[in-house]
């Protein structure tokens, strides 16, 4: 867990972050999808870091959320992708 935290603080990290915020014009890619413009805060990766670490930096991998819609990605409680996440991986590799 220390070494990902660490990640979150690498200069390159938060400069590829700001890059993907704009991409997706500081707007949530799920509320989005509903037809909710809401603010994006954060930079998900759909598949997640500790699972596969070599698309820790891959555009493709990244998308803008909100905190809320960021929470529901991911289980708390065991670190595990909810259903939700699982079907952003699904989506993200079907448009390949």
């Amino acid at each position: 867990m220390k070494q990902v935290n660490k990640f979150y603080k690498d200069p390159k990290w938060m400069a590829k972050r700001i890059r993907i915020l704009k991409r997706d014009e500081y707007r949530c890619k799920e509320c989005l999808r509903y037809g909710r413009s809401v603010a994006a805060a954060t930079v998900h990766h759909v598949i997640p870091l500790d699972q596969r670490p070599d698309l820790k930096f891959n555009s493709d991998n990244l998308i803008s959320l909100c905190n809320k819609c960021h929470d529901k990605m991911h289980d708390r409680t065991n670190n595990k992708l909810t259903k939700l996440g699982e079907q952003w991986i699904r989506r993200m590799k079907a448009e390949k």
